[in-house]
């Protein structure tokens, strides 16, 4: 089975990804198995000495959740099945890790509709991503 994982920020280019794997998924014969996937920062400092560490980790969970909830509701309305995680950590690394961890055959990923001058100035996640990985990873604009 296809794995596929959909990296999903809450933007509107990582909903647009959403909307590409729903209508080009129509078309498999057997459906992918789908991941979706939220890297939230993490805080800077160690804010563990102010804030308790099981409220550092609900604070992630909701915010990841919220970044989630487009995409997941898309899915939903597209009876797509799927696995959904919030990881934290630099997020193109942990993406990279992710897919190898799952297993997948291909990373999704929203450009933000940068160039590619813009997007290697930045060190976008998107460009960071297709550097670091050795799993096909799709651009979607």
């Amino acid at each position: 089975m296809l794995k596929l994982l959909l990296c999903i920020d809450g933007s509107e280019c990582s909903l647009r990804a959403v909307d590409y794997i729903i209508k080009t998924t129509e078309r498999y014969k057997e459906m992918p198995q789908l991941y979706l996937l939220n890297v939230q920062p993490p805080l800077p400092g160690d804010v563990t000495m102010f804030i308790r560490h099981d409220q550092v980790q609900q604070f992630h969970a909701e915010e990841g959740q919220k970044a989630l909830a487009g995409a997941r509701a898309k899915l939903d309305a597209a009876k797509r099945t799927y696995e959904f995680a919030v990881e934290v950590g630099s997020a193109a690394e942990t993406i990279v890790r992710f897919a190898h961890e799952r297993h997948c055959d291909q990373i999704c990923i929203g450009t933000r509709g940068l160039g590619q001058i813009s997007g290697i100035l930045l060190g976008s996640v998107t460009t960071k991503v297709v550097h670091l990985s050795d799993v096909p990873v799709l651009l979607v604009k």
